[in-house]
């Protein structure tokens, strides 16, 4: 199975899950975004500032890099969405507050498609370019909720490793 088939399994999976305590594929999608924009807002609000710069192994990205890239990836694809210019790659920022800002760019420019989302729009098609036309949902599911629940899967193992209890477990007594 190639990676497109992996991600778009998972998509279906997610969808699924979401789709039975939804109404509708629209609400689905944005109690997912809801979920996930409430752990990732969390999850880099929480890890302490001298811990940015931290990195399970050599040879991946830091916890201050992941956030920058979700806040990057979060960015184009929902401006994308929208019909708008994407902000600024936040990639060579290291400074927790500055990466904090940027998460919460990608968030507003985010919370603007998923609040006009409707099952209406399950059809429309975005230009996400050297993919080129896809569509709108399935977009949203892949790379906002999928690939975003992906890393914060790597943020809470990094704040496992410092001992910060993720958001996602808080009040779990994990």
């Amino acid at each position: 199975m190639n990676t497109k088939s992996m991600w778009m399994l998972a998509a279906i999976a997610t969808g699924s899950l979401y789709a039975q305590q939804a109404n509708t594929e629209a609400a689905a999608l944005k109690q997912a975004y809801a979920g996930i924009k409430g752990n990732l807002t969390k999850a880099a609000e929480k890890m302490p500032e001298d811990q940015y710069g931290f990195k399970a192994s050599p040879d991946i990205r830091t916890y201050g890099a992941l956030i920058a890239h979700v806040a990057d990836v979060q960015g184009r694809v929902c401006a994308a969405a929208a019909g708008s210019t994407p902000p600024a790659n936040p990639g060579d920022k290291t400074a927790k507050a500055d990466l904090v800002a940027a998460l919460a760019n990608s968030f507003s420019i985010c919370d603007g498609v998923f609040d006009s989302l409707t099952d209406a729009d399950a059809t429309k098609m975005i230009n996400m370019g050297r993919g080129g036309p896809r569509s709108e949902f399935g977009t949203l599911w892949t790379l906002i909720i999928g690939h975003s629940n992906e890393e914060y899967g790597y943020l809470a193992v990094y704040m496992r490793i410092k001992g910060v209890v993720p958001p996602s477990s808080e009040g779990r007594g994990r």
